[in-house]
């Protein structure tokens, strides 16, 4: 068999188990493109390695690359189209440690919004009500940047203020309750959309109606992260991010709880479920610890403490 028939089963194989497998597949298929229809024990060490070091790539590109392939090699291996994986071991440099995520101040989210305007010019992909309702859909109902991205026009349940978010991280759909004005401005948003598009099409569009994709929100982002002056420092890889929206809203939500004086223990599993997360463990992620969040924690030990000295 050709090295792309193989590579079609490994794929098929992988989305039988119940996983995505789009990056995976992507790659894989254009590994089988740059070595062209050529059976899998003709390919030698010096094409992978071709592949993988293409046109310069980053060294995140290339050891996601190296992975990807070593696995399909080793499944050849073992269902006997190779005796052997051609794919050299290599020892790569230790990957540096995760960015720490930003979290906004709301002075600084106040000015995001109020930048929006000059952030999307005539000349940009994006209009300012879906940038801006994309924003508010990643902070104010925390949702990852794919899920505000994947919704559609019947995805949105104006009359019960919901959400129906399809295709998660996990492979499982969550239904997100809005607050009041959210759902005003996700209504409002809604009422344009549907006079163009029809049920079921993509909530955000760009300018020319395709779907909104992850490049024009990003550049557009990147306007609008400078216009506010919202930077930190290091290099422009250490700047704030869309993303960061999302860690944003969980800590905002848990120093609220704090305030409020309720009980946290019993409101994190529901955050996690509201996030969409498995477990508390993907939460606490979300959950850096700034300096408004430790002090409020400080002063719920302190009442506690004194509770404690007086009880």
């Amino acid at each position: 068999m050709t090295t792309a028939t193989i590579i079609t089963s490994y794929i098929e194989h992988n989305r039988g188990l119940g996983k995505r497998f789009r990056n995976e597949a992507y790659i894989l298929q254009a590994f089988a493109r740059s070595v062209g229809d050529i059976l899998l024990p003709e390919i030698e060490p010096a094409m992978i390695s071709r592949f993988i070091d293409h046109q310069g790539n980053r060294d995140l590109t290339k050891r996601r690359k190296h992975r990807i392939l070593a696995r399909f090699f080793r499944f050849a291996v073992a269902h006997g189209h190779l005796k052997a994986s051609p794919v050299a071991i290599i020892k790569w440099r230790r990957s540096s440690p995760s960015r720490t995520p930003y979290i906004y101040s709301e002075d600084e989210l106040r000015r995001l919004l109020a930048a929006v305007p000059e952030a999307t010019p005539a000349r940009s992909h994006i209009d300012a009500e879906t940038l801006r309702t994309y924003l508010l859909l990643l902070y104010g109902a925390g949702l990852r940047r794919s899920e505000a991205r994947r919704l559609t026009v019947d995805d949105v349940d104006i009359v019960q203020s919901l959400l129906r978010v399809r295709e998660t991280k996990f492979f499982k759909s969550r239904i997100v309750p809005l607050g009041t004005d959210l759902s005003t401005t996700i209504a409002a948003y809604v009422a344009k959309r549907r006079q163009i598009a029809d049920g079921g099409s993509a909530l955000l569009v760009k300018r020319d109606g395709t779907a909104l994709s992850d490049s024009a929100a990003a550049n557009a982002f990147r306007r609008l992260r400078g216009i506010a002056g919202i930077r930190r420092e290091g290099d422009a890889r250490n700047q704030p991010r869309l993303h960061d929206l999302r860690h944003t809203a969980a800590v905002h939500r848990l120093i609220a709880w704090y305030r409020s004086g309720a009980d946290i223990n019993d409101l994190l599993p529901k955050l996690a479920t509201y996030l969409g997360h498995k477990n508390l463990s993907g939460t606490q992620h979300y959950l850096p610890m700034t300096e408004e969040l430790l002090a409020e924690a400080s002063r719920r030990f302190e009442a506690f403490a004194r509770g404690a000295c007086h009880g």
